[in-house]
């Protein structure tokens, strides 16, 4: 299951060069981040209230097209593993009148307890939503490795 959320660059956004800073990019992971979970039923602040944190213990980006002030971007994720104590996901950052592929990116979270900050194992309310999503994920991905084979 690919989640995609659109977002509009910002003055701001931009460098000297005139294009996306490479920074924003990861910014925009996390927007997709928060989007999918989100989707799944699941929000941070729940998470948070609940004593598990989320953060980033690997990203990875290749840049291939500079974004632009005002354009508007397609930020597409996807979960790509999950175990009770991380999740993984990609990242397709694509223009959203053109389609052209912009940066491709990846992360690795870790959950922990937000009093000690170890990591630590999510409950089921927590884990089952996103275990049935990875699930659905690579039943999608079967079917299409069917029909084009």
């Amino acid at each position: 299951m690919a989640v995609a959320v659109e977002h509009r660059v910002n003055f701001y956004d931009t460098d000297a060069m005139n294009v996306v800073h490479h920074a924003n990019y990861i910014r925009w992971f996390e927007i997709g981040r928060v989007e999918y979970l989100r989707s799944l039923g699941i929000t941070l602040d729940d998470l948070m209230s609940d004593g598990f944190l989320f953060p980033i213990t690997e990203v990875k980006a290749k840049f291939l097209s500079p974004g632009h002030f005002d354009e508007v971007l397609r930020i597409e994720t996807r979960a790509t593993a999950l175990t009770k104590v991380k999740m993984e996901f990609d990242y397709r950052i694509v223009s959203a009148s053109t389609g052209q592929l912009l940066v491709k990116g990846h992360t690795q979270n870790v959950f922990t307890a937000r009093d000690t900050g170890h990591i630590t194992k999510l409950p089921p309310k927590y884990y089952e939503p996103m275990e049935r999503a990875m699930e659905s994920e690579q039943e999608e991905l079967l079917q299409k490795s069917n029909q084009n084979g």
